[in-house]
């Protein structure tokens, strides 16, 4: 589980474009502390630091921990006509073109960012 947790840790720092110097700002823990989670013979922190991780990630525990979320119940016509739309375009695309989906939408993301700011 360690293994899984340094995993998914390094994963969601990657995908918000943070530091650890910047999450522990973030979070309140020491970057000492957070290093050793992300190090080669990472540990599992105590439950009350998770908490603060994922809490400053925008994730839960569970997905820290097993990189899965807590199945939220909802239905795909909630998520309004483009999303759905946008969903099925990509559900029939293959892996390379999937891959070329995410980068576009990562820099559509920085750009919201930038504009936000």
């Amino acid at each position: 589980m360690e293994i899984e947790f340094r995993k998914n840790l390094r994963s969601e720092l990657d995908y918000h474009g943070l530091t650890v110097k910047e999450l522990s700002a973030k979070s309140g823990i020491v970057k000492g502390t957070l290093d050793c989670y992300l190090g080669a013979r990472a540990s599992m922190p105590p439950a009350d630091i998770a908490v603060k991780i994922a809490n400053a990630l925008g994730v839960s525990v569970e997905y820290l921990v097993t990189g899965t979320e807590v199945k939220k119940e909802y239905s795909l016509q909630s998520l309004g006509h483009n999303i759905r739309t946008i969903l099925q375009i990509i559900l029939n695309l293959n892996e390379k073109d999937i891959e070329i989906m995410l980068g576009l939408a990562n820099v559509l993301k920085k750009q919201a960012e930038k504009n936000k700011n």
